[in-house]
């Protein structure tokens, strides 16, 4: 058990300092936080459009539309422009980073913690096994959010996300497979 909980504690923190180094220091998702200098008029626009924090998809169609309707809005929208917008009414503070970056790692150590438990349901893993274990995690979670999110939605960083995936479950692995194969 007490194996377990330092392979899950340490990997976790190797996953959360890459999405520290990757989201900060090397800014690989850049192209999805892109600056417009007209941000303070859009944010501005916005406020007047919106009453409340929610995600809107742009264009669509209001709700109970009958399908034949959708069918011919979905004709007259090809080829036009679209848009997704997460609008908030206020930033947080300070404050509410740091609960955040708390609650990511305590995720990150509670990820590593389950692929621990799933390996240790491999009788005598070898490194090897642990290792691609490991970075088939990584895999799992790249192609089930953001590849998925991007087939639909197209996003601007999704190289950032595979290079994220590999990195951090890949160097996790080299951890755990050194770690859990250390004698008991």
């Amino acid at each position: 058990m007490k194996k377990t909980i330092v392979a899950s504690l340490v990997g976790g923190i190797i996953i959360f300092a890459w999405q520290f180094l990757t989201w900060g220091a090397l800014n690989l998702h850049q192209a999805q936080q892109q600056y417009t200098p007209k941000q303070d008029s859009i944010l501005t626009y916005l406020g007047t459009q919106f009453n409340e924090d929610g995600a809107y998809m742009m264009p669509t169609f209001a709700p109970n539309t009958p399908r034949e309707e959708m069918e011919k809005q979905m004709k007259t929208m090809e080829g036009k422009p679209w848009a997704q917008v997460v609008y908030h009414k206020s930033m947080p503070g300070m404050s509410h980073m740091f609960m955040n970056m708390g609650r990511s790692l305590l995720i990150d150590i509670l990820v590593v913690w389950l692929l621990c438990w799933l390996l240790a349901k491999i009788p005598s893993p070898s490194f090897s096994t642990i290792f691609l274990g490991s970075l088939g995690t990584g895999l799992i979670v790249f192609f089930n959010i953001p590849y998925t999110m991007h087939i639909w939605y197209g996003s601007f960083d999704l190289m950032a996300h595979f290079t994220d995936a590999l990195v951090s479950w890949g160097v996790t692995g080299l951890w755990l497979g050194w770690w859990l194969r250390r004698a008991k």
